[in-house]
């Protein structure tokens, strides 16, 4: 087979002259932040640090880490390397838990941007001749934008069509007739829903690729994805903090997640200690940016659990590649001093026959005790008010869910259609012992 490669200069690049390319970058980084950026001056300073001891890549263990604290506490553009008229573009987080993080980006950033997202659909087969649609959200979220953006320097012709309103979604997709679609997997989901519930076969749309992230999700609900819409789904990753999307993407081979290495240094740490973890090892995702301007993040510690793959991919890019992120460190659950993932729940109920791709995790404490209730939605075939079926389907997820997890969850067995779906980021927890939704 042969693979699609939108830059195979880039793409495929020796790992020497990579290695070189990154030690360059990484210098003349360090040197930026140290003279523009004031928090990085003062962490250089108190480490006894300076840019000229920085001569390769290999030295970027001597740095710094950066937090998504540092962003709050020099909000809103405080850790920018550049003056504001330099740049040309503002995003920002959602804001969940804090004040927002805001990102900038000049014109040379927005080139980057194009150029990386561009690789990531690329890497799906995408050419000048498809159209794509883009259904992530348009605003300071950077899915939407950043994924319209890859298309278009491609050359595609796109539809911004974000998210929401999904019967005109799906007249678009019907009518429009976009090749590739990028959206997160639960929206993915809903309109698969959407066509089910009136009637319209998937073989009537034109999609032959989809192009997922913003969420964790499973190869189960990948397997689902592509069944019911009748296309291949990749996996992306990004952060807004590096970016946005485009910062790691999957090739035709579905074997792991290819860094732009030559823009995103990647690390895998002990998120305990700091210290490097050998390849191959589970660990949390640190990224540096080596050649952004307005936002250039020092070894940025994303909370994001993963791990790099060894060997190159069958498809010839030369780039390091990691597993698709396991979850977050600040998503996981401790719950009776079990380490939960809500990726984990998802991955034993999408291997259920009879259970709708639609779940939340509630959590409660009880006294001393924490106590972990699982909604989980029935598809209409299986939604029944014959109590006997009912229990016995309840006690088989509650089963499947204990042998996975090692503790005891109660099940509950909802309506289709009645657990809340989401235009954007599926909200899978409801922590009720510190009020968080995530």
């Amino acid at each position: 087979m042969s693979y699609h490669i939108h830059n195979p200069e880039a793409e495929t690049m020796p790992r020497e002259k990579l290695h070189a390319l990154q030690s360059e970058r990484l210098c003349a980084t360090v040197k930026r932040v140290y003279e523009n950026v004031p928090l990085y001056k003062n962490r250089f300073d108190e480490m006894g640090l300076s840019p000229k001891d920085i001569h390769s890549i290999d030295d970027i263990t001597k740095l710094p880490f950066t937090l998504k604290q540092d962003l709050r506490d020099n909000y809103p553009y405080g850790l920018f390397a550049v003056p504001m008229d330099e740049v040309v573009r503002l995003h920002a987080s959602s804001g969940t838990t804090g004040k927002q993080t805001v990102v900038g980006y000049t014109e040379a950033d927005m080139k980057i941007w194009g150029e990386v997202m561009a690789r990531t659909i690329g890497a799906g087969g995408v050419t000048k001749s498809d159209i794509g649609h883009i259904s992530y959200g348009y605003g300071l979220f950077t899915g939407g934008l950043g994924g319209g953006l890859g298309s278009e320097t491609i050359g595609c012709a796109t539809i911004p069509a974000s998210t929401g309103n999904t019967r005109r979604q799906v007249t678009i997709l019907q009518d429009f007739k976009p090749t590739f679609i990028l959206a997160t997997p639960s929206y993915a989901l809903t309109i698969a829903e959407f066509l089910d519930a009136n009637g319209i076969s998937a073989d009537e749309l034109s999609l032959k690729a989809g192009f997922f992230g913003a969420e964790p999700w499973t190869e189960n609900m990948r397997a689902e994805i592509e069944n019911r819409l009748k296309l291949k789904a990749y996996d992306i990753y990004g952060l807004s903090e590096i970016i946005g999307p485009g910062v790691a993407y999957e090739c035709q081979c579905q074997n792991g997640l290819h860094v732009n290495e030559d823009h995103f240094y990647l690390e895998i740490i002990d998120p305990e200690t700091g210290l490097p973890m050998p390849d191959g090892e589970e660990g949390e995702i640190v990224f540096t940016c080596i050649t952004k301007e307005a936002l250039p993040l020092i070894r940025y510690r994303t909370r994001d659990v993963g791990k790099k793959l060894s060997g190159q991919c069958d498809c010839g890019r030369s780039f390091v590649r990691m597993i698709k992120p396991a979850g977050r460190t600040d998503d996981m659950l401790i719950i009776r001093g079990v380490n939960v993932f809500p990726s984990q729940i998802e991955s034993v109920l999408m291997d259920m026959q009879g259970i709708a791709p639609f779940f939340q995790l509630v959590v409660e404490r009880e006294g001393n005790l924490d106590k972990l209730t699982v909604l989980v939605e029935l598809t209409e075939r299986t939604f029944t008010d014959e109590v006997r079926k009912l229990e016995a389907m309840s006690r088989q997820v509650t089963a499947a869910i204990h042998s996975v997890l090692g503790i005891s969850a109660k099940v509950k067995l909802v309506e289709p259609r009645s657990i809340e779906r989401f235009e954007g980021k599926a909200k899978r927890v409801i922590d009720k012992r510190t009020q968080a939704n995530y």
